[in-house]
Order: C-alpha cells, then sequence, then structure tokens
C-alpha cells in the first residue's frame, strides 16, 4: 500500500502520536493545524518546548518543576513546614492549589507503584520523600495519590513506611472518582476531599 502522507508530514504525526492522550487522529488534527499555522506560531511553539525543556528542572527539595533551586511552593516561608502533601506528578498540585483549602508543602513521588510496569518504590522519590520528615518538623503527611489501583498500592506502602516515624497519615475522603486523576478534579470536589482526609492504617 503506498503511503498516504509524505515523510515530513508522517514523521510529524508519529512525533505527536507519542505524547501521553494524543490518539491517532488527534496527531493528524494537530500536525495538519501545524502545517496551516504561520511561520511565527510554529516558531513560538517550537522556542516554548526548547526553553522549558532548558531551563525547567525538578524542585530540589520536593521534585517539583522549577526554574531555580526551590520551586516557588518550598521558597515561601509562610507555608506550614509540618503539613506534608505526597502526590504523584507535578500536575496534581496544580489541582490541590485551586482549592485553596491546602497551605503546607508537597512532595512529588514522579509517578505511582506499578509492579507490573517494574515501577516500583526505587524508581520513584520515595527515599527524599523520607529524609525529609524529621530536618523538616512534619507532623502530618497527607496522601494525595491517585483514586486507582496504582495510587493505592503506592499509599498503602508509604503509611505503611511511615510507621514508625509516629506522624499522622491520611487520605483524601472521598468524593474523589475511583479510577480517575487529581488533575480532573473540579475544585469543589477537591476541596471538600481535602477537608474530610482521614487516617489512614497501614
Amino acid at each position: 500500500m503506498a503511503a498516504v502522507y509524505t515523510q515530513p508530514v508522517q514523521a510529524l504525526i508519529d512525533e505527536l502520536g507519542r505524547l501521553p492522550g494524543i490518539g491517532p487522529k488527534s496527531a493528524q488534527r494537530i500536525a495538519f493545524h501545524l502545517l496551516k499555522a504561520s511561520g511565527d506560531e510554529v516558531a513560538r511553539l517550537a522556542s516554548a518546548i526548547t526553553e522549558a525543556k532548558l531551563r525547567v528542572r525538578f524542585c530540589s527539595r520536593c521534585w517539583n518543576v522549577a526554574d531555580a533551586e526551590l520551586c516557588p511552593i518550598c521558597a515561601d516561608d509562610r507555608r506550614d513546614p509540618s503539613l506534608l502533601c505526597v502526590v504523584e506528578e507535578s500536575r496534581d498540585i496544580v489541582a490541590i492549589e485551586r482549592t485553596g483549602e491546602y497551605n503546607g508543602r508537597y512532595h512529588v513521588l514522579l509517578g505511582a507503584m506499578s509492579p507490573l510496569d517494574g515501577i516500583g518504590p526505587e524508581q520513584l522519590k520515595m527515599k527524599e520523600l523520607f529524609v525529609r520528615l524529621e530536618p523538616e518538623g512534619v507532623r502530618e503527611v497527607i496522601l494525595c495519590t491517585n483514586p486507582n489501583t496504582e495510587g493505592e498500592v503506592t499509599a498503602m506502602y508509604i503509611a505503611r513506611m511511615l510507621k514508625p516515624f509516629g506522624i499522622a497519615v491520611t487520605r483524601l475522603a472521598s468524593g474523589l472518582p475511583v479510577g480517575g486523576d487529581l488533575e480532573y478534579a473540579d475544585e469543589l470536589t477537591l476541596g471538600r476531599a481535602l477537608e474530610g482526609r482521614r487516617p489512614l492504617s497501614a
């Protein structure tokens, strides 16, 4: 069967299709949008991607994305250091911050445990979490992993590991849909879940 698109177009579609959440049809739509866009628009997009890749790194304390040694939340001395909210990805922080209900710090695991995919505690920022607890005077860890199988496994593992520290461990209350992702939750639902967090026994 003859190729439908020329090689440069197909290469663009293939690369876009590798992005998370972008299927073949979406990749085609975005590719043709870019081909119809002006040279300036495409150059701005390419420049934004390149600049982000060059300048953005991970916060040395919490592993949130940052463009300095510390992310803006860790650098803010008005935040309560005794409260630590553990999330899977940086985008989950944005969702929680939108609620206006939380004034502590965060720790980003950069994923969730998934034994079938070969992702265990060693592949996540677990060790970095545990070494923060005593120096920062953490008295409560709020586990805000996603309410799906991987998120639950991760939360239970952390709760078990935190037992010897004598720190309160809580989990978001009901209100979040099981199998969903934090980034898609609305502010009201997430705010109520945060307010009604409950102790988690390992």
